[in-house]
């Protein structure tokens, strides 16, 4: 269900296309999918909560695969920010104190559980044309510019993702990895650390995307970077979404890229606003990735 004004929480889809709507005075673009040929239920949750004209909150939470109720703790975690954001003035300090508590309200729920359910969250907070993130686990938040350059990107709270960081290990050989999905810190866990990455000024070119490992561990980083710095944001995300499922489904061929199935949510934002991004891509390609403008009334189901 819907939120009140631009809110859209997606908890369980299995969307089509991505769905493209105002945010915070640019545009967002969202998409979540179930894994390709599986029966299971998509374990993503994702949430765009706007609390003014201005600022607001972007949230992609992964339901840990292999541990019970994973689709209900993604659900909790970003039910818990929409419920601390609800209201909130948009000052910075309000906001920023907002968030943390909805990573704390969702860490002390999901233990409530008491079935040993987790999932990572990550969190951007945009303040005008200042971002900051947050995260706990291993979803890829990256801000870069038009031009392709890599302005910033979060490291994943993992074994793995600590030796990239450290240069003991590029990422192309980490996405094969064995221990690739090991995860030293989660929302459902009592020793849940949040990491707070620096505020980060956000040209209008720029691009902010957040991601399911189900894009970070088919595509690489430089990969995602090319196809999302520039074009229209619709098309941009649905192509990432076709090369994630080229290769999600390609699983057991000869390939010389990473083939691992898994439930895909993306949220990309531009400061751009809406009407112009319209205005731009009739101009030069008067129709959508799918032949029709990626424009959406918001839908998803809001957890109880």
């Amino acid at each position: 269900m819907a939120g009140p004004a631009n809110n859209l929480i997606l908890t369980e889809q299995d969307l089509a296309t991505p769905q493209l709507m105002s945010f915070a005075g640019g545009q967002v673009a969202v998409f979540s999918r179930r894994c390709p040929h599986r029966n299971t239920v998509n374990e993503d949750a994702a949430a765009v909560l706007e609390t003014s004209g201005k600022t607001g909150a972007l949230v992609i939470a992964d339901g840990v695969g292999g541990m019970q109720a994973g689709h209900h703790a993604s659900a909790l975690a970003v039910n818990a920010l929409f419920q601390r954001l609800t209201g909130n003035t948009g000052h910075n300090s309000h906001l920023r104190s907002a968030i943390l508590d909805g990573f704390e309200d969702a860490n002390d729920q999901i233990c409530e559980l008491g079935v040993q359910a987790a999932t990572t969250l990550a969190v951007i907070e945009v303040q005008q044309d200042r971002v900051r993130p947050y995260h706990v686990g291993d979803s890829m938040i990256l801000l870069c510019g038009q031009r392709g350059r890599l302005h910033w990107q979060s490291i994943s709270h993992s074994p793995v993702g600590y030796a990239i960081e450290s240069g003991m290990m590029d990422e192309i050989d980490a996405m094969s990895h064995p221990d690739r999905h090991y995860v030293s810190n989660l929302v459902g866990c009592p020793e849940m650390r949040i990491e707070i990455g620096p505020r980060m000024e956000m040209s209008p070119r720029d691009t902010l995307l957040i991601c399911s490992d189900g894009l970070s561990d088919n595509l690489s980083t430089d990969e995602i970077i090319s196809v999302v710095r520039c074009g229209h944001l619709g098309n941009a995300v649905q192509k990432l979404v076709d090369i994630a499922t080229q290769r999600m489904t390609s699983l057991g061929q000869q390939l010389s890229h990473p083939s691992k199935p898994d439930d895909l949510t993306i949220i990309a934002f531009r400061r751009v606003p809406l009407s112009s991004a319209r205005k731009s891509h009739r101009k030069h390609s008067p129709r959508s990735a799918q032949g029709n403008e990626l424009i959406a009334t918001p839908e998803g189901r809001q957890a109880g």
